[in-house]
């Protein structure tokens, strides 16, 4: 595991791939809490489409994690390898410029990732 800024590719240490791997963990849990409400109460089909919110939570926080890189620290020119809460500034235009991308291409991954549980979801006949 790296244990400095490199950009485009690592802008978060342990404490906060922790942090991200928590977020994907309770994302998991309402996406699972959801699945199951959904099907005791016997909605509508349609009704399966909203479990795209928290599997958007759960994919954030899974990629996140994954890629060792915080997709709002990205977007903001930053990065954390120190205890939690101390965020440093990316000194470089190139460097936030090689963040903005990777952060982008994170959100990306996201939504697709949602987007393809809350599919399966939709479409599997229960």
């Amino acid at each position: 595991m790296s244990s400095e800024y490199i950009p485009g590719s690592c802008n978060i240490g342990t404490g906060e791939i922790r942090r991200r791997q928590a977020v994907a963990l309770f994302g998991l849990f309402l996406t699972i809490f959801s699945i199951t409400t959904l099907l005791a109460t016997d909605q509508n089909k349609s009704a399966r489409l909203s479990i795209f919110i928290p599997a958007m939570i759960f994919s954030i926080g899974f990629i996140q994690s994954r890629s060792k890189f915080c997709l709002a620290y990205g977007l903001a020119g930053t990065f954390n390898f120190d205890r939690l809460g101390k965020i440093s500034k990316v000194g470089s235009a190139a460097d936030r410029t090689a963040d903005r991308k990777t952060a982008v291409l994170i959100l990306i991954k996201s939504v697709a990732l949602a987007a393809l549980i809350t599919a399966v979801f939709f479409v599997i006949p229960l």
